[in-house]
């Protein structure tokens, strides 16, 4: 079955929100392997980092080295999909209302105000989510993947004249402190994602594509 158009947007009957198609097919599949494979990468990155013990030191680095390649993999393929389909503009970042999304999650949300932002097909994340999500592109995921690049292929330094230049500590330190900045972003992510019109709202609208805009008096996701 083909899939729906980028602004469609299904009528709603009576009593029934409106529907508006924001996450295609790909999108959704790009999403769930890579919060499969980031999942297994913090599980068995805490565990070679000594933090508890589950499935074993050498299981863990193969099982961890195993899903950095395939989130590699994935994150090509992403590359060239968002760049073919132009969807690469939803991350482009805006000061425009991003006052108003600060005071609403510090406190309006608290009190059931309307969210300050329309999600359409176009614009589906909001300007916060777009400062965030430019954060992890520019900072938070190059000290992840650079320091453990540099940390899975540290017998090469010498051939590279890294050996006096970097020290395997700092490189350890570095993909720790990125895997923890991952880590709090998945918690804030678990969160906000409770925080639709209803719990559910923004998972359903992952799985199925399609987001639920509540009609009036109901507070938007």
């Amino acid at each position: 079955m083909a899939e729906p158009k980028l602004h469609t947007v299904a009528p709603a009957q009576a009593g029934q929100p409106t529907r508006i198609y924001i996450f295609k097919g790909y999108e959704r599949l790009w999403h769930w392997m890579q919060a499969i494979l980031i999942s297994l990468m913090l599980v068995t990155g805490f565990e070679i980092h000594g933090t508890y013990k589950l499935l074993g030191f050498e299981p863990a680095v193969r099982l961890h080295t195993m899903a950095a390649w395939a989130l590699i993999v994935l994150w090509l393929f992403t590359l060239f999909w968002h760049v073919t389909t132009g969807e690469w503009r939803q991350y482009s970042p805006t000061t425009s209302k991003i006052g108003a999304m600060m005071k609403f999650y510090a406190s309006g949300i608290f009190r059931g105000e309307e969210h300050p932002y329309e999600i359409t097909a176009a614009k589906k994340h909001n300007p916060l989510q777009r400062m965030t999500y430019l954060g992890l592109l520019v900072v938070v995921l190059p000290l992840v993947w650079i320091s453990g690049l540099l940390y899975m292929f540290r017998a090469y330094w010498p051939a590279l004249g890294l050996e006096n230049v970097l020290s395997l500590y700092w490189v350890a330190v570095a993909h720790t402190a990125g895997a923890f900045m991952i880590l709090i972003f998945l918690i804030m992510h678990l969160y906000l994602i409770t925080t639709g019109h209803t719990v559910g709202a923004q998972l359903k609208a992952m799985i199925t594509g399609w987001e639920e805009m509540p009609g009036a008096g109901e507070r938007k996701a």
